[in-house]
């Protein structure tokens, strides 16, 4: 019988199904699977992993996937999606034109919120003028929560691929790990190509090497942004559709910077914010944002979520 090797560190830079890529310390990589569902990685995750024995073929195996930080996941009623893991960051990606959804905006800082990750928002498309306006008016309560050292909101014109941008960019960018999410023409790809040049060709090479073939959309990567690799960007799919299942009702009010702020001062220690006497949260509301207060769209999404899963409890 062939003598395993030691177990060795490493990253998971890029998954697809249950194969992955790992990336040692040293920077060389090797696509490894999963030995049984413990050892399940994702994206950021760092693992302990084996290579074969000696005529046993050129995949390694993850036997440990060691403690995380975070992860960053979605629970619809159907499935869980984890993104990525180890994260510093979560850059969302929306545009001017197309309009953005602001629930789906709201489920994926909620999201981070939970798992203790940074969120930053960027703007996409300032060179339309009209559109744009519009845009960073609707943003009007996020910018207000980023005075508050909560949300950083960025405005950007890709499409002009401007070297500003990317200055800009990359003074929230470097020596951190950030996941880039953003829904269908926001500008993503446009975006990981200035920030990483070459980062087409790369998906491609790593797709194939993971049998994925031409569904690049389909898997996560991970990108090195220097040559010291103290700066990466993570690219994933999937922002349209994002449930939230694996958040409490009663959690849901700590997630969201606005109406925390004003949670505490409720009567009940278990207000739910949507009826109760003596409200902070409705008393806030009534003032409006304009006097330090709460806009009823961002009330709104609050409530229809609070409703939404408590009917997913069992």
């Amino acid at each position: 019988m062939a003598e395993r090797s030691a177990l060795m560190d490493g990253t998971v830079v890029a998954s697809h199904g249950r194969h992955c890529m790992v990336e040692t310390p040293d920077g060389a990589r090797r696509i490894c699977h999963p030995r049984g569902k413990k050892s399940q990685a994702v994206v950021g995750d760092h693992v302990l992993w084996q290579a074969p024995p000696p005529g046993q073929g050129e995949e390694g195996t993850i036997e440990k996937v060691k403690e995380r930080r975070n992860l960053f996941y979605r629970q619809d009623e159907i499935r869980t999606k984890s993104f990525a893991a180890n994260l510093d960051q979560v850059l969302i990606l929306i545009a001017a034109e197309p309009v953005f959804s602001e629930s789906q905006l709201a489920r994926a800082l909620i999201a981070a919120e939970a798992e203790g990750i940074k969120p930053i928002i960027a703007l996409n498309k300032s060179d339309l003028v009209e559109p744009f306006a519009r845009a960073w008016e609707r943003l009007l309560p996020y910018r207000h929560m980023g005075a508050g050292k909560h949300y950083g909101v960025l405005p950007l014109s890709l499409a002009l691929s401007s070297e500003v941008d990317r200055a800009l960019l990359m003074e929230h960018l470097e020596g951190k790990t950030t996941l880039v999410l953003g829904p269908s023409g926001s500008g993503k790809s446009t975006l990981i190509n200035l920030l990483v040049p070459g980062a087409t060709v790369l998906t491609g090479e790593i797709s194939q090497a993971l049998n994925s073939g031409k569904h690049t959309t389909t898997s996560t990567h991970w990108y090195w942004m220097d040559k010291a690799r103290t700066t990466a960007l993570i690219d994933s799919p999937g922002f349209q559709e994002f449930g939230l299942h694996h958040i409490a009702p009663m959690q849901l009010a700590a997630c969201m910077p606005d109406i925390a702020a004003h949670a505490t001062a409720c009567k009940f220690y278990n207000c739910t914010h949507l009826h109760e006497p003596g409200c902070g949260v409705l008393d806030a509301v009534k003032s409006g944002p304009g006097a330090g207060g709460i806009s009823a769209t961002r009330y709104k999404i609050y409530s229809d979520l609070f409703e939404e899963l408590s009917h997913t409890r069992y």
